[in-house]
């Protein structure tokens, strides 16, 4: 029931709802465009405001369905929940419907720290390990204007308080796993802060 789970995870994260977007309502493939990047921040740059912040919440819902349908439909495996919101997280960054050329996770991050939260944490890690490090994402954003660099201390920051609070080390290690996806999805946008040529955020 766990490969199933995860494979469920993994077709739900792989629905790329920026290019769906994109194509339906704006007649644009996001791909040519901007980074190039199936995300919400991309979708912003491209697509506008309103499309940028539609795009980041349904792949956030990737990684909290994820989990809340594993959970729902194998009750009681803990594992199987985990492992689902963490296959959604890789379906997102290397989605089977758009050519394996996704997003970099980290609204999928978000959605995931949710729903761990929210049914294996309830009701303090949700403050603790969501809104937390949701509100450090937007104040190194509003101070910085760079998206790349406040997504990628803000899940770090979620991981270090989930090995903290966390019994479950499936959970910790997937939570550190999805992390490291996010820095390692996050490479080119390194090098560009490192030289001083990583552009800032104007739509948000």
């Amino acid at each position: 029931m766990i490969y199933l789970a995860m494979f469920v995870g993994y077709l739900f994260g792989s629905i790329p709802f920026a290019l769906i977007i994109g194509k339906v309502f704006y007649k644009k493939d996001i791909r040519n465009f901007g980074s190039g990047n199936l995300g919400g921040t991309n979708a912003g740059r491209v697509l506008g405001a309103p499309a940028g912040v539609t795009v980041s919440v349904l792949d956030a819902l990737k990684g909290f369905v994820a989990i809340m349908l594993a959970h729902f439909f194998i009750p009681g495996d803990v594992n199987a929940a985990v492992l689902a919101g963490f296959a959604a997280a890789v379906g997102h960054c290397y989605p089977l419907f758009a050519n394996f050329r996704g997003g970099k996770a980290v609204s999928t991050a978000y959605g995931y720290l949710l729903g761990i939260a929210v049914f294996f944490m309830f009701p303090w890690g949700i403050l603790w390990v969501f809104a937390l490090p949701l509100a450090t994402f937007f104040l190194i954003l509003k101070l910085t204007k760079f998206v790349s660099f406040s997504s990628m201390v803000s899940v770090t920051l979620a991981t270090v308080i989930m090995f903290i609070l966390q019994k479950n080390l499936l959970i910790c290690f997937t939570v550190l796993a999805i992390d490291l996806l996010v820095i390692y999805r996050h490479r080119a946008n390194i090098k560009r802060l490192a030289d001083g040529k990583e552009s800032k955020v104007k739509w948000l």
